[in-house]
């Protein structure tokens, strides 16, 4: 079969297109034929190397995918051979606590497809099982491959991190990636008020078409002053971010009274200032947030089959443009999410 491999870290010239061994399905395990499959800026991350993180190298990167089940491993009956799928990217014991709690992302041996284990940029992938989600036949492959991460971390953040409520009002930062994405729909599902900061006049007509209220170019304007300015100097109740260092201060200073903020990431670095009086006076929550339940990934499939909320794919390219595709994450040229099609 057709895969990516990388061997070392480095830029997109590691990323090599490779045959290997079609891999067969284990005990509990399910064989996948992937049909596409789409890129996350964690992708671009393990094929740098973060400082202190060991990858198991060579690794096939790819968190996202979707499929057709194309054999079943010993003790697995169901779904059946045919099926059309599409993949958790989270692997966890399923025996533990956590992962019995329905909180699998807890989990003290969780991973991540295409980061603690091969990934699913390759034309076939045995995984767990529980990681096979079967998808009706109106959602497209492409569709399929984009939702997973983005949407399953922007819906732990929004829902079980922040518990957003309506009528609240919420910032999303970088608003036109793949998990910016994801919580402007999922928040305005929640009946809150949208804030997002994007780069561009273009990135802004693809937000507010999402559903966002305002809209706030953040190479143009200081965002916490504009939104002072947008809440009548009160402040916003939740903030859900991903960059870091560079939005951190002014997103505490930004915070109403009894406001949460919630990161899954730190783009722009991760070492911050805190204020301890602001923090204490205002009561504000600091919550950290990785990833989300098996569970909340199935409900919000059930919601974009519904048509509540919806995948957004930037491009489609073959998969041997995958370095192509990493170029595109780094210089932040993509508008949601860029698919890779296989076969």
């Amino acid at each position: 079969m057709q895969a990516v491999r990388i061997a070392a870290h480095g830029g997109p010239e590691q990323l090599h297109l490779v045959e290997l061994p079609k891999p067969s399905p284990g005990p509990g395990e399910i064989l996948v034929e992937m049909k596409c499959v789409s890129l996350n800026h964690l992708d671009v991350w393990v094929r740098r190397g973060i400082p202190g993180v060991r990858y198991p190298l060579p690794l096939i990167p790819g968190c996202d995918g979707a499929g057709v089940i194309s054999a079943l491993g010993p003790g697995v009956d169901s779904p059946g051979v045919g099926t059309r799928v599409a993949l958790q990217p989270g692997v966890s014991c399923g025996r533990c606590e956590a992962c019995l709690s329905g909180e699998d992302n807890l989990c003290r041996s969780y991973g991540i497809l295409g980061e603690s284990q091969d990934g699913t940029n390759a034309g076939f992938v045995a995984v767990p099982a529980a990681n096979v989600m079967p998808i009706g036949p109106d959602l497209s492959f492409e569709a399929a491959a984009a939702f997973p991460l983005v949407f399953l971390t922007a819906w732990h953040m929004a829902v079980a991190r922040a518990r957003i409520r309506p009528g609240e009002t919420v910032l999303v930062h970088a608003g036109a990636s793949g998990v910016g994405s994801a919580a402007i729909q999922i928040a305005r599902l929640l009946q809150a008020r949208v804030l997002t900061t994007v780069g561009s006049a273009e990135k802004a007509d693809h937000v507010r078409a999402l559903g966002a209220d305002e809209v706030i170019l953040y190479r143009d304007t200081d965002f916490a002053a504009a939104v002072r300015r947008l809440t009548d100097k009160r402040g916003v109740d939740v903030i859900l971010d991903h960059v870091g260092l560079d939005t951190w201060e002014p997103n505490v200073r930004c915070l109403a009274r009894g406001g949460r903020l919630v990161v899954c990431g730190a783009t722009s670095g991760y070492e911050v200032p805190t204020n301890l009086r602001l923090l204490f006076f205002k009561n504000l929550s600091l919550l950290g947030s990785t990833m989300g339940s098996k569970a909340e990934l199935l409900h919000v499939l059930g919601l974009i089959q519904q048509g509540r909320l919806r995948p957004v794919v930037d491009r489609v390219l073959p998969l041997a443009k995958i370095a192509q595709g990493h170029e595109l994450l780094e210089q932040r040229a993509a508008v949601g999410k860029v698919v890779l099609t296989l076969g």
